[in-house]
């Protein structure tokens, strides 16, 4: 068969396993002895990480907050803002509205004007033409002497008369 002690020897494993207690005793010793240095370590240094996580993150949370806030407060200011210039949009296109009517009316009365100022061109053409035919006709034809009225005509015979 074969020799337990033999392999054993070859194989430091097997002699370790062959005592499980002492294993176990040994692990056990040597976590106990890791808690009690983190415990000591904790205790001088006075460092415990759990309440200042806590207040980490309490002021975290206190700091969201306030960010939270600060953005609201932003977010309103900015509706108010809009609204205003919504607002003052809208009165310029009322005044742009208005000032399109206006100019729309001026244009057509502007547009009557000028057809009046054409009209009255035309009137006044025509007439110069007319007074330019009526000279051109009187200095064609030839002068024809006047005839004083029939009592003209008297009185001056009879002043001839009175001087003779």
């Amino acid at each position: 068969m074969h020799d337990l002690a033999a392999d054993t020897r070859s194989n430091p494993l097997l002699r370790l396993g062959a005592q499980p207690i002492a294993l176990t005793a040994a692990a056990l010793l040597l976590l106990i002895a890791g808690v009690t240095s983190i415990a000591i370590w904790r205790a001088y240094t006075g460092a415990v990480p759990e309440p200042d996580r806590v207040v980490a993150s309490r002021q975290l949370q206190a700091r969201t907050a306030q960010a939270s806030e600060q953005l609201v407060e932003k977010t309103k200011g900015l509706e108010a803002t809009q609204q205003e210039s919504i607002d003052q949009l809208q009165v310029v296109q009322d005044q742009l509205q208005t000032m399109k009517r206006l100019m729309a009316a001026q244009q057509a009365d502007t547009k009557r004007l000028s057809e009046q100022v054409a009209s009255l061109n035309e009137s006044i053409d025509g007439l110069r033409q007319s007074f330019a035919s009526a000279r051109s006709t009187e200095v064609e034809t030839p002068s024809v002497t006047r005839r004083k009225p029939a009592r003209h005509r008297v009185h001056a015979s009879a002043r001839k008369r009175s001087r003779g």
